[in-house]
C-alpha cells in the first residue's frame, strides 16, 4: 500500500486531536498529538519524507500500514488522550511517556469523617470521587493549595490526629483550616464547605472567580499590588484547571475513543438498514498455505467490542490454501450451532473482502437453512461496502463514524485469527524441533520442556547448563540439543501473516 498516494490532506481537519499508526498486522506501533492534524500527519506522507528523515523516523514511516485520527477540543484533551492510549498499546516506536508517569488527578473519599481532597495518579476501585486527570500539573497543586485554604478543608493526612498535633498545626493557627478535628466546626458545617469545593471542581468556578477578581481589584486600588498579583496567579491556575475550556475534564472519566451507538446509528442511516444493528459479528481467516489453518469471530456491541463473545476455530475440513472454503467452514460451524441451540442471530455480519467473500458466505447460509440477515462485505483496498442484490460498492467517508467502527471490527478481527495462528505455530514447532534431534526420545523431550518451560527457554541458555539441569543426558548431546535449535529461526511476525 502506498500511503503517500491513499493520504488525502483535503479529508483531515486543521483541528487538535490524536493520530494512531498500525503495521500491516494491525498493531499499534506510533500514538501522536497535534495541535493541527492537517499539518502533522501531511508531514509524514510527503513523497521525500521516508528519504530525508533521519533513520527511527524513515524505520516508523516505512511501518505504517494503517493509519486513523481522533479529534478532541482542546491541545489539553489531546495530551491526555495520547498518554492514555500510549500506556494501553505500549506503542514500539514511543520512546516517551512509556513509564509509569500518569497525570494528577484530586481525589475525595466521601465517607471519610472529615473529608478533604488529595493528589492522586491512579484511580483505585476504593468508591472515592476522582476528578481529572488534569495536565497542568503545577497549576493543579497551586490550585489545590488555594482551594484548601479558601474553603478551609483540612490539609492533614489524619482525618482525627491526637492532640499534639493539632496543637502545632501550622494551617489552624495561620487560619487555613476550619480545624474540624478541634470541633470548630459541626460536621454538617464542614460538609457545607466539601460540597462548595466539588461545585469548583464540577466546572463551575463563575461565583469564585467573581470573588477572587472583585478582591484583586480591591488590592490594586489600595495599590497593594504583591496580594493582586497573587490572586491573578490564583485566578490563572483556576481558569486554566477548571475554566470553562477544560470543564469536561473535571469528570471522572476521560472520553471515550471507541466507536459508540452513534457509529451503530450512522450505519443503519448510511446502509439503509431495516434494524439496528447493535450486534455485529465479524469473522477473519489466517493460514498459510492452508497449513494451521484458524478462523477467528469477534463481536461488537453497541458498536464496541463484546470481548465475552469472541470464538476462535480451527478449520478442519479445508487443506489447501482456499480462504473461501474456510470462511464457509467456520460460517457453517457457527451459525449451525446458532440454529441447533435456538439462540439469536446477529444483526449484521461483516466479511473480510469484496464480492467474492460475500458471495460464498451468503451462499453458505443459503445452504444451511439460516433465515435471512444482513450480510456485508468490506474491501480493505479502498474500504469499499459491498452488500448482497447491489452491483455496485457504497463507498462512506473514510471518517465517517460506521466506516470507522466496521474497520475496528474488521482490524481486531484480523488480530484475533493471527494471534490464535501464530500461537499454533509456536506449538508445533516446540514440539517438532526436539523430535528431530539424535538421543532425545519422548521421555527426554518431556523433562526438556518440563524443566525449561519451552524450545526458548532452552535456545537462551547454554550446553553446560543443559547438562547440567538434565541428569544422565550428558555434555554431547547437550550440546547437539544446543545446535540444533539456535540453528532454527524464530517465526517472525511477517511469517505468520
Amino acid at each position: 500500500m502506498n500511503l503517500v498516494q491513499e493520504f488525502h490532506p483535503s479529508e483531515i481537519p486543521s483541528s487538535p486531536g490524536v493520530y494512531v499508526f498500525r503495521d500491516r498486522f494491525g498493531k499499534v506501533i506510533y500514538v501522536g498529538k497535534a495541535r493541527n492534524l492537517k499539518r502533522r500527519l501531511s508531514s509524514y506522507f510527503q513523497p521525500s519524507r521516508s528519504r530525508t528523515a533521519d533513520p527511527k523516523l524513515r524505520s516508523l514511516i516505512n511501518s505504517i500500514y494503517q493509519w486513523s485520527f481522533e479529534i478532541v477540543r482542546t491541545e489539553d484533551e489531546a495530551l491526555i488522550l495520547e498518554s492514555r492510549l500510549i500506556k494501553d498499546f505500549s506503542p514500539h516506536y514511543n520512546i516517551l511517556m512509556r513509564d509509569d508517569k500518569r497525570y494528577l488527578m484530586l481525589k475525595i473519599d466521601m465517607n471519610e469523617k472529615f473529608p478533604t481532597l488529595k493528589l492522586a495518579r491512579i484511580k483505585k476501585p476504593d468508591n472515592a470521587i476522582y476528578f481529572g486527570p488534569f495536565p497542568q500539573g503545577t497549576a493543579l497543586k497551586a490550585t489545590l493549595e488555594f482551594l484548601l485554604a479558601h474553603f478551609g478543608l483540612r490539609a492533614c493526612r489524619n482525618s482525627e490526629p491526637d492532640e499534639e498535633t493539632r496543637k502545632h498545626c501550622l494551617k489552624r493557627i495561620i487560619k487555613d483550616c476550619c480545624a474540624p478535628c478541634n470541633n470548630s466546626v459541626t460536621r454538617e458545617e464542614y460538609m457545607e464547605k466539601v460540597e462548595a469545593a466539588l461545585k469548583v471542581l464540577s466546572g463551575d468556578i463563575r461565583e469564585l472567580k467573581s470573588t477572587l477578581e472583585e478582591r484583586m481589584k480591591k488590592y490594586a486600588s489600595e495599590c497593594r499590588f504583591e496580594q493582586a498579583a497573587k490572586l491573578r496567579d490564583i485566578l490563572t491556575n483556576l481558569t486554566a484547571v477548571f475554566g470553562k475550556r477544560n470543564r469536561e475534564f473535571a469528570r471522572p472519566e476521560l472520553p471515550d475513543t471507541s466507536p459508540g451507538i452513534a457509529a451503530v446509528e450512522d450505519l443503519k442511516e448510511q446502509l439503509g438498514l431495516k434494524i439496528m444493528p447493535s450486534r455485529i459479528i465479524g469473522f477473519d481467516i489466517s493460514n498459510i498455505l492452508g497449513h494451521l489453518a484458524v478462523a477467528s469471530l469477534v463481536a461488537f456491541k453497541d458498536g464496541k467490542p463484546d470481548r465475552d463473545n469472541y470464538r476462535r476455530f480451527r478449520i478442519r475440513t479445508v487443506d489447501q490454501s482456499d480462504d473461501f472454503a474456510m470462511m464457509a467452514e467456520a460460517i457453517k460451524r457457527h451459525f449451525g450451532r446458532l440454529l441447533r441451540e435456538n439462540r439469536p442471530l446477529p444483526d449484521l455480519l461483516l466479511v473480510d473482502g469484496g464480492k467474492g467473500q460475500l458471495s460464498a458466505t451468503v451462499k453458505t447460509l443459503i445452504e444451511i437453512g439460516c433465515p435471512p440477515i444482513p450480510v456485508l462485505g468490506l474491501a480493505k483496498k479502498n474500504e469499499e461496502i459491498y452488500l448482497p442484490g447491489r452491483s455496485e460498492p457504497v463507498v462512506l467517508s473514510r471518517h465517517a463514524p460506521a466506516l470507522r467502527m466496521l474497520q475496528a471490527l474488521r482490524d481486531e478481527a484480523h488480530r484475533f485469527a493471527i494471534t490464535y495462528h501464530r500461537e499454533l505455530r509456536r506449538r508445533e514447532i516446540e514440539k517438532s524441533l526436539l523430535d528431530d534431534i539424535p538421543g532425545v526420545g519422548k521421555v527426554r523431550k518431556i523433562r526438556l520442556l518440563r524443566e525449561f518451560g519451552s524450545v526458548t527457554g532452552l535456545r537462551n541458555s547454554t550446553p553446560e547448563e543443559i547438562a547440567r539441569r538434565i541428569p544422565g543426558l550428558g555434555e554431547n548431546t547437550a550440546f547437539r540439543i544446543y545446535e540444533s535449535i539456535k540453528r532454527v529461526k524464530q517465526p517472525s511476525k511477517k511469517e505468520s501473516e
